[in-house]
């Protein structure tokens, strides 16, 4: 394994070895100043992250990755906390079921319920990977849509096609790994279409050497909405280590500004 003062690789190194006992959620530092408050939901459980200055009117929602097997509240309020401070927004973190209990489009349904508990206020929606693919699902499904989206390393093609996988450059996550858990996901079932060209304005962010780097080009490439951000040399869902690394301080920095700008400007 080679030697790396980067806490995200190191992870996804580790857990190519079959070595998963660094938590995911300490990649990240805690976000000093933020106040959280559990809530309950239609959708399950809920938690709202407070910085200083956050009005509730206009407010994130925010959908943790872990290819729909794993992933929480727990193991993403750190980096959600971290944006929050960065943009200013009142953010609420949301939970939905994991396979194999949960499959398509059980997952899509629970985090559009918990979209449409946020009527009346202006909403923008923040995920990573998985995240950022039910985020999207919220874009084409959704009345009234999001003001905006935030997407860290989305997953938008299921057939795992991009050359991407074949660089060589990400320990983890290999064309056969994403293909099964796309598999498991879906259920046999064949999900909507995208709809590229109807999002509202949206900022991607995908690190250099992923694996679905190429992911997040095509999205750019479909929707003219997009603006996309790649940071050379980094791996899958690199913001979680918000707090404990610069490119990622910069990262969700560089996603704070661009929601202040697109929503209030």
């Amino acid at each position: 394994m080679t030697t790396t003062h980067d806490p995200n690789r190191l992870l996804w190194q580790e857990r190519a070895a079959g070595d998963d006992s660094r938590p995911w959620e300490s990649l990240a530092s805690e976000p000093e100043g933020v106040r959280e408050e559990k809530v309950d939901l239609p959708s399950g459980p809920g938690l709202w992250l407070r910085p200083p200055g956050g009005d509730g009117t206009t407010v994130l929602m925010a959908i943790h990755g872990g290819g729909f097997v794993s992933g929480s509240i727990a193991t993403h309020r750190r980096m959600f906390g971290h944006l929050a401070l960065a943009s200013g927004l009142d953010t609420l973190v949301v939970e939905y079921g994991l396979v194999p209990e949960h499959v398509y489009p059980a997952q899509l349904d629970q985090v559009t319920s918990a979209y449409a508990s946020l009527a009346g206020r202006r909403v923008a929606l923040a995920g990573d990977s998985c995240g950022a693919t039910l985020a999207l699902g919220i874009a084409q499904r959704a009345v009234p849509p999001p003001a905006a989206l935030v997407l860290f390393s989305p997953w938008v093609d299921f057939d795992n096609s991009g050359a991407s996988y074949d660089a060589g450059t990400d320990p983890f996550f290999t064309r056969e790994l994403t293909r099964s858990l796309a598999a498991a996901y879906l259920h046999g079932a064949t999900p909507d279409p995208w709809d590229f060209g109807a999002l509202p304005p949206t900022y991607v962010q995908a690190g250099g050497d992923e694996a679905l780097v190429d992911d997040a080009r095509m999205l750019a490439g479909r929707a003219p909405a997009v603006e996309l951000d790649v940071f050379p040399g980094q791996l899958h869902t690199f913001q979680m280590a918000a707090g404990r690394s610069p490119v990622a301080d910069d990262a969700i920095g560089r996603a704070g500004r661009w929601l202040r700008r697109t929503l209030f400007a």
